[in-house]
């Protein structure tokens, strides 16, 4: 596989976030992209002002003049486009095929993990910008700081969020791997979690003998993946809250009356100082921390660090404040495995103690939501108030005996609701809401539009005006990888 700027590169799914980002990059870079996807987003409406042609609909048209094509995970082997560039001789490639050729020559710090990847890479990428060291990047989601999912820059590093879904991040050479935490996920991908954590376990095997793993040693899998490399006399930094194993370590963790976090760092018992991070929880502790350790191997000084992070604005849809009207607060969040669920909610609780807590959860997937129904049903605990919408099948045909309004009756709660389509749950909350209240929709889909048209109702009825919320011009709503 040869790149050379101004080829011509035809991407399939386009629209996701992860070909979308690749697409950015190849267009910085001096290439001629073009794509096609379902439907227009404002993903592909950037790329389209970008320079990108971008197709609305499939067609084996569409593939003509390109010298490689390269699908999205959520593209089947048969695909039209695929077909015709096969049968033209056109070379077709995964993500996972092209990823190292696009980085290299770069520092590759890459981060996976179940929870956490896209806004621990976000927040990576922000403290080298800060830094001055101008890294290329590749997030699944956007950087609210720069209102981009991609970049290039002149820097060394490049900065990757690594997807384990159909075994992306086996494509990748990193110099730095940062793993977050592994639960079971992807059950239409990965049979049993043995076979997840096997391919977690591969994805570390890629590391260099002097490359470094970070891993988070709260989490029982990566505490035991970290252990399995220490043992054999490789580099690995653990990073936790609570674990004894951890290296690094978050302590005094604390929320001040504004909702915000703050911590002090200590590594090897050496107190570095405090962090104050503006996006709440105690997983973004956690992700901070493996920030900090990947920056710092980066030469980064810790007060400099520190500053970006108290700077940090998050990325899109996670923790994404999209308005607030008439004392009720509207939240975005990509949450959709249960584990992510829990601690959403959890840390809206701590965020806002006073307020009531609705929580609008589109189920994603059919394999998932049965997969992992038990682990849905204890989700809500720190929710007063559940509406669950019908399932967002994204790649799958229907279940039969797996619906919402299934989850629903199987969900011991004192307010749980079925509100089978978007505009249903967008009413019950426009007609139920009353201030003080936090609404947050946890969706991997469509589900986004619930809070806009919730903020359109209560706007036209309030005085107080809705705030702008940030990142909503650069979103997607569908992520085939889920």
């Amino acid at each position: 596989m040869r790149f050379v700027p101004g080829q011509h590169i035809h991407l399939v799914g386009i629209g996701g976030f992860g070909l979308s980002a690749i697409a950015r990059v190849f267009l910085e870079q001096g290439y001629y992209v073009s794509g096609s996807d379902r439907n227009a987003n404002a993903l592909t409406d950037a790329l389209e002002k970008e320079g990108a042609v971008v197709y609305k609909g499939h067609d084996a048209q569409n593939v003509m003049g390109a010298e490689m094509v390269i699908a999205s995970s959520a593209v089947a082997f048969d695909h039209v486009e695929l077909a015709m560039a096969r049968a033209l001789n056109i070379p077709v490639y995964k993500r996972s095929d092209v990823m190292a050729a696009i980085m290299s020559g770069h520092v590759s710090i890459a981060v996976a993990g179940t929870h956490g990847k896209t806004t621990t890479s976000a927040m990576i990428t922000h403290i080298l910008m800060e830094a001055g060291q101008n890294p290329s990047y590749i997030i699944g989601g956007i950087l609210r700081n720069t209102r981009r999912n991609a970049g290039v820059g002149n820097g060394k590093a490049f900065v990757v969020e690594a997807d384990e879904y159909d075994n992306m991040f086996h494509g990748l050479r990193p110099q730095i791997a940062v793993v977050t935490n592994v639960e079971f996920d992807h059950p239409d991908f990965f049979a049993t979690p043995s076979e997840m954590i096997q391919s977690f376990s591969k994805f570390i095997s890629l590391l260099p003998d002097n490359g470094l793993l970070i891993t988070c040693s709260d989490d029982q899998t990566t505490a035991i993946l970290g252990q399995n490399r220490l043992v054999s006399g490789l580099p690995v930094a653990m990073y936790g809250i609570d674990s004894p194993m951890a290296s690094w370590r978050a302590a005094n963790v604390r929320v001040d009356e504004k909702g915000l976090t703050s911590f002090e760092v200590i590594n090897d018992g050496h107190s570095f100082g405090e962090i104050r991070l503006l996006i709440p929880g105690r997983y973004n502790v956690q992700n901070a921390l493996a920030a900090l350790i990947a920056t710092e191997s980066q030469g980064v000084p810790f007060e400099v660090a520190a500053q970006a992070l108290a700077k940090f604005q998050g990325a899109g849809r996670r923790y994404d404040q999209r308005g607030e009207v008439g004392g009720v607060v509207v939240i975005d969040d990509y949450a959709h495995h249960p584990t992510a669920i829990r601690l959403t909610l959890e840390a809206t609780r701590q965020r806002y103690p006073k307020h009531a807590i609705w929580a609008v959860w589109q189920p994603h997937t059919y394999s998932r939501t049965q997969a992992l129904l038990d682990s849905y049903l204890t989700a809500f605990e720190s929710a007063d108030h559940v509406l669950i919408t019908d399932i967002f099948a994204a790649r799958e045909n229907p279940i039969p005996g797996v619906s919402a309004d299934e989850v629903v009756k199987a969900m011991r709660h004192a307010d749980v609701r079925y509100t089978p389509g978007l505009r249903d749950a967008a009413r019950t909350l426009v007609l139920d809401v009353q201030a003080p209240a936090v609404i947050v929709i946890m969706s991997a889909g469509d589900a986004p539009i619930i809070g806009v048209e919730f903020l359109k109702a209560r706007r036209g009825r309030a005085d107080e005006p809705t705030t702008k919320a940030s990142g909503t011009a650069d979103e997607q709503t569908t992520n085939p990888a889920g």
